[in-house]
C-alpha cells in the first residue's frame, strides 16, 4: 500500500495538491490523526485501494511528536510511505491570505506571527520529508505537475466523449455540450431505424454529403476546447454530444470525433443512452 503524507504551511497549496492526488487516483483524507492511519490503510486494502494520501497540518500539532514512530511502524508493516512538505516565502503566504481573507488555523495574533509560529511548529515534519516543494513562484497547474512528477504519478490528459439523448437530459458533468440534431436522422429510414449509430451504414447516413463542413467545425471546437483545458493543467475534459434519443447521430459523431482526436489525446468513449428505449 502506498501512503503519501501531505503537509506544509497554510496557504502553500495543500488543497491544490490534494485535488491533484485525487485526480491521480489516490484516496485522500484531510487531517486524519496519525494513530488512525494504520487502521485506514487496512480498511482501504480490504477495498482493493492501492494508494492513499493524508493531509496533515498545524491543526494536528499535538500529534507531531508521534509522527516518526507512526511512519516507522507503517514502513515496517510493508507500506510505502512518502512525506511531501509544501512551503512558500512569508510575504507570499501573507499576500495569499490577504487575497482570500481566510483566518489562519492558529488564529492567536497577527497573521505574520501566526505564519512564523506555524513554520516553527511544522519544522519536525519538514525534517522528515522526502520531498519539499517551494510554491512561492508556482502556479496551481505547475504545482500539480511538479507533485505528480516527483511521485512518479504523472498521467496523460484524458478526453472523454459522451453520446446522449436530449430527451433524457444532458450529462451534468459535461464541460462542453454539443447538439447533433442538425445532422441527418437515420430514424426516418426504415432500414436504419433500429440500428445504432455505432454501425458503419448508420454513420454513412449521418455523414451524408453536405455535412462535412458542419462536422469539421465541431471537430475544431472540441480540439480547441480540449487544448485549452490541457494548458490549464486539467487532467481531463468531457464533451457530450446529444441528439434526440442518443441512439443514432450522437453515437456516430462521438465515434468519429474519437477517431480523429485519438492521435492527440487519450480518448474515452461512452454511449450513455444507447440501450434506452
Amino acid at each position: 500500500m502506498r501512503l503519501v503524507l501531505l503537509s506544509g504551511l497554510s496557504g502553500a497549496g495543500k488543497t491544490t495538491a490534494r485535488f491533484a492526488l485525487e485526480d491521480a487516483g489516490f484516496f485522500t483524507v484531510d487531517n486524519l490523526p496519525p494513530p488512525i492511519w494504520k487502521l485506514l490503510l487496512e480498511h482501504l486494502q480490504g477495498q482493493a485501494v492501492e494508494r492513499a494520501a493524508v493531509v496533515f497540518d498545524v491543526r494536528g500539532a499535538g500529534w507531531i511528536s508521534e509522527l516518526p514512530a507512526q511512519l516507522a511502524a507503517l514502513r515496517q508493516a510493508g507500506h510505502r510511505v512518502e512525506v511531501v512538505f509544501l512551503e512558500a516565502r512569508p510575504e507570499v503566504l501573507l499576500r495569499r491570505y490577504n487575497l482570500t481573507r481566510r483566518l489562519h488555523p492558529l488564529g492567536t495574533g497577527s497573521l505574520m506571527s501566526e505564519l512564523a509560529r506555524e513554520r516553527r511548529v511544522l519544522a519536525p515534519i519538514r525534517e522528515l520529508s522526502d520531498f519539499i516543494i517551494d510554491t512561492s513562484e508556482t502556479s496551481p497547474r505547475a504545482l500539480k505537475s511538479r507533485l505528480l512528477d516527483l511521485l512518479g504519478e504523472a498521467r496523460g490528459f484524458l478526453l472523454r466523449l459522451v453520446s446522449f439523448g436530449f430527451k433524457w437530459g444532458p450529462p451534468q458533468d459535461a464541460d462542453l455540450v454539443l447538439d447533433a440534431r442538425g445532422f441527418p436522422n437515420p430514424y426516418y429510414d426504415p432500414e436504419l431505424r433500429e440500428k445504432p449509430g455505432t454501425l458503419p451504414e448508420v454513420q454513412a447516413y449521418v455523414f451524408a454529403p453536405g455535412t462535412e463542413d458542419r462536422y469539421q467545425a465541431m471537430l475544431r471546437l472540441v480540439g480547441l476546447s480540449a487544448e485549452a483545458a490541457q494548458r490549464e493543467g486539467r487532467g481531463g475534459y468531457t464533451v457530450a454530444v446529444g441528439c434526440t434519443g442518443g441512439y443514432h447521430r450522437s453515437a456516430a459523431l462521438v465515434l468519429r470525433l474519437a477517431e480523429d482526436l485519438s492521435s492527440r489525446y487519450e480518448v474515452e468513449v461512452m454511449h450513455r443512452d444507447l440501450g434506452k428505449d
